[in-house]
């Protein structure tokens, strides 16, 4: 029996963390690298390949552009010489386009594709989605509801004895007990219901290149219980030879500190535990997310029945150079010949982006980029970055002349880092700009203001828009940040997301005040008047968020009808796995501050399909459709005096003959998914 299958210690040094591309190459590197990856046995046969080492499944379309995960990971593996093979969006009701490849002589790699497939699926509503951007077409229905771990299943039945990796961001988010919006209940660890032999979670290029490795050299999946930004499943109670274990399961009396935090894992509150109490599931999710700084974090086991699933610490970051050589392998940039005639929506939407950096460490708790990627930014060097723009002007057919974004999970948070190394591995801060921005952060933009001055000045390029998201409470530290983006990157209209106006619901999602955004709103302004330009922005903002009270939605439509925004597309919040916002609106209860049971207060959460359906039609009070439901609601809210003909009223008063839409009525929580 492997160790970590019993109860015996196993010895474990340091967790494995080496330099990206630092290994000797696998033996296929002579063989170079493919056009394409292939996607059948006769590309196989074209490259001279009687097998592939790794085999990458995905629930997305091929496209070899770096904005997709499986073609980055596939062609990091390649560059270290590994022969990889991918099987894309495959039909799942059979194992025959699981063995279309043949056997895999190293593993499987499974991912759901760049969106959690649930997310993917289904709407705030439980609404079943027309389309799939990441699919031929846009056709939808080609990959399963939990993708993931329905890949693994086949994987398994089609070859029992090869090793089973999952990856991607379904998987990452799903690596502990984790409640799932969609069945309305908890659910263990994917690690389990996939059956999987590890689980990569976050920026994952580091570990899988270590797995792959150690894997060909002939150790077995259980021997790889050092990598860090790694899961698996082991017998309970085991643990690695020299580590110490900190009960971290009741909120009421918190984990004492340890010594070698190196050698220290928290038994954080079971699946039994946290599927039973609230509370336990929103304790658990705070120390999840405390221990998510790379430079101080411990690893985490939670047991599930007679087993556990172990969490070794997350990944190091990318130094510049590492990303740079990932960023600078030699993709085609295209869909896969296969789909020719078949455009890929989310292809055609990215093609002539460029990311520049990777993270964010702005912890908006509706959002789980930053537990998938981190708060520490890793970046790309200028160099690189100005290289790929001369790449997609040279070699992306129909290029017109405009690079689309130059960003990343925020657009300007390129090179902006705690001040002190030492104080960044020390922080376990959830928020680097909430409650508002941190002293010890260095917000200096000069490195970006040179990078797009760079980029607009290379022959061929007309301009270049900023598609991500600005952090406009750090744009406002930057001046000569705000006045670069107004007057040459923006194309008329800027989206931009204060999400909402009042301090209740900004505070449950780590947002600044709706002051910070005026102040941005004037700079920009101000500097698209001195450019010429009529420019504008366009808000975002979210109804039905944890902390939002009908009242807060009320204020925050009359704050947009004093503005002239009539928000057109209106989000709602979405529990995704893991996010501390999902946290909030399962237990209701806070895991932004130390929770225990005699002074836990609750948390307001809008739950029930009428409800949420309320806090939209706020946002959306122009739409005549929603008047009847608004004129009950404040009527109910002792609120008449908005319902009229005055501009300072919200909705236009009931007239004879009007067809009333949908009340607010008293029925129970939808439980459709379609």
């Amino acid at each position: 029996m492997h160790p970590r299958h019993s109860s015996r210690g196993a010895s474990a040094g340091a967790q494995t963390s080496r330099r990206l591309f630092s290994q000797r190459k696998h033996w296929a590197k002579r063989l170079g690298s493919a056009p394409f990856l292939p996607m059948s046995r006769s590309e196989m046969d074209l490259l001279g390949w009687n097998a592939c080492d790794v085999i990458l499944v995905t629930g997305d379309a091929y496209v070899d552009h770096p904005s997709f995960g499986a073609a980055v990971v596939g062609r990091v593996l390649e560059e270290q010489g590994f022969r990889v093979g991918i099987v894309a969006q495959p039909p799942w009701r059979s194992t025959d386009a699981f063995k279309g490849l043949g056997k895999p002589e190293v593993m499987f790699g499974i991912t759901a594709g760049n969106m959690d497939s649930m997310v993917n699926h289904y709407t705030s509503e439980r609404r079943i989605r027309s389309d799939d951007a990441y699919s031929p077409a846009g056709q939808a229905g080609l990959r399963p509801d939990h993708a993931a771990i329905v890949y693994a299943q086949r994987c398994r039945e089609a070859f029992p004895d090869v090793p089973v990796v999952l990856g991607g961001i379904e998987a990452s988010l799903r690596r502990v007990a984790h409640f799932d919006y969609w069945s309305e209940k908890v659910r263990r660890s994917i690690v389990l219901d996939a059956k999987a032999d590890l689980l990569v979670f976050g920026n994952g290029e580091r570990a899988v290149v270590e797995i792959a490795h150690r894997l060909a050299a002939g150790e077995s999946p259980q021997d790889l219980i050092d990598i860090r930004g790694t899961a698996f499943a082991c017998a309970t109670n085991w643990q690695p030879e020299g580590f110490v274990a900190v009960d971290a399961r009741d909120p009421d009396h918190p984990p004492k500190p340890s010594g070698d935090r190196a050698k220290t894992v928290l038994r954080i509150p079971s699946c039994e535990a946290v599927t039973r109490s609230p509370i336990l599931y929103a304790h658990a999710s705070r120390v999840l997310h405390l221990e998510s700084n790379p430079g101080n974090a411990r690893a985490l086991v939670q047991r599930h029945g007679n087993r556990e699933v172990w969490l070794n610490p997350p990944p190091l970051p990318l130094g510049t150079p590492e990303l740079d050589a990932v960023y600078e392998l030699p993709y085609s940039r295209k869909p896969h010949p296969s789909y020719a005639g078949k455009p890929v929506p989310a292809y055609e939407m990215i093609k002539n982006s460029i990311s520049i950096m990777r993270g964010c460490f702005g912890g908006c708790t509706f959002c789980s980029l930053t537990e998938h990627e981190g708060r520490i930014i890793q970046n790309r060097s200028e160099t690189s970055i100005l290289r790929e723009i001369e790449n997609v002007r040279d070699r992306t057919p129909g290029f017109t002349g405009v690079i689309s974004d130059l960003g990343g999970p925020t657009a300007n948070m390129y090179r902006l880092a705690c001040k002190k190394p030492e104080i960044e591995a020390a922080c376990r801060k959830l928020s680097c700009v909430s409650p508002d921005v941190c002293p010890n952060l260095n917000t200096d933009h000069s490195s970006l203001v040179q990078l797009y001055r760079r980029a607009r000045q290379i022959q061929g390029v007309k301009k270049i828009t900023i598609g991500s998201g600005v952090r406009y409470d750090l744009a406002v530290r930057s001046p000569a940040y705000v006045e670069e983006l107004a007057k040459h990157h923006v194309g008329g209209y800027l989206k931009i997301a204060p999400e909402h106006t009042q301090p209740g619901p900004l505070a449950k999602m780590q947002k600044p005040g709706i002051a910070t955004y005026e102040k941005f709103r004037q700079m920009f302004d101000r500097h698209s008047r001195d450019a010429g330009k009529e420019q504008y922005l366009i808000p975002y903002f979210m109804a039905a968020h944890p902390g939002t009270t009908d009242e807060d939605m009320l204020e925050l439509a009359l704050w947009c009808k004093r503005n002239g925004f009539r928000p057109d597309q209106v989000q709602a919040f979405l529990p995704t796995p893991m996010a501390l916002a999902t946290a909030m609106y399962h237990s209701e209860h806070d895991p932004l501050h130390r929770l225990d049971r005699s002074s836990a207060k609750p948390v307001h959460v809008v739950k029930g399909e009428n409800r949420r359906r309320l806090q939209k039609a706020f946002l959306r009070y122009h739409d005549p459709t929603n008047w009847p439901l608004l004129r009950e609601t404040l009527h109910r809210m002792r609120r008449d005096d908005l319902i009229g003909q005055d501009k300072k009223c919200l909705v236009p008063p009931d007239r004879p003959g009007h067809k009333a839409g949908p009340k607010l009525g008293t029925g129970t929580r939808s439980r459709r998914s379609g």
